[in-house]
């Protein structure tokens, strides 16, 4: 069983941060890319930031230059400071891990599975 549990959120005023956490535990192998997504209400769960095994990150135009993803590959845990926070950036984070985990039933003894966390809402007030 593996499973992702996140920190952080709250409310913040408009032009402040606050930084995200969220940590894998279980039975891992490894893990590929962790992300974090984020749903507004009214809107579709969209890609907030992603950061590979290898340290490469890619972010949602819309959080450029604001936020900073990052990763402890030791302690399976992926962080998301977020800066200069706007009224818009207000929603439900949700981290994300590609995750192997052993599985002696299959050829390679490993098994892929895509975990997500509970969601922690974020709230920034104008």
């Amino acid at each position: 069983q593996v499973q992702m549990v996140e920190h952080g959120g709250g409310l913040v005023q408009a032009g402040g941060s606050m930084r995200l956490s969220c940590a894998a535990s279980g039975n891992i192998v490894a893990i590929n890319a962790m992300s974090w997504y984020r749903q507004a209400p009214g809107h579709q769960r969209e890609l907030v930031a992603l950061i590979t095994a290898g340290g490469r990150t890619n972010y949602a135009d819309s959080v450029k230059g604001r936020f900073t993803i990052s990763r402890d590959n030791t302690n399976n845990t992926v962080t998301l400071q977020m800066d200069s926070l706007k009224a818009e950036d207000t929603a439900v984070y949700y981290c994300n891990a590609e995750v192997h985990f052993p599985n002696p039933k299959t050829p390679a003894l490993y098994s892929y599975l895509e975990v997500w966390g509970q969601g922690i809402l974020v709230t920034v007030s104008s």
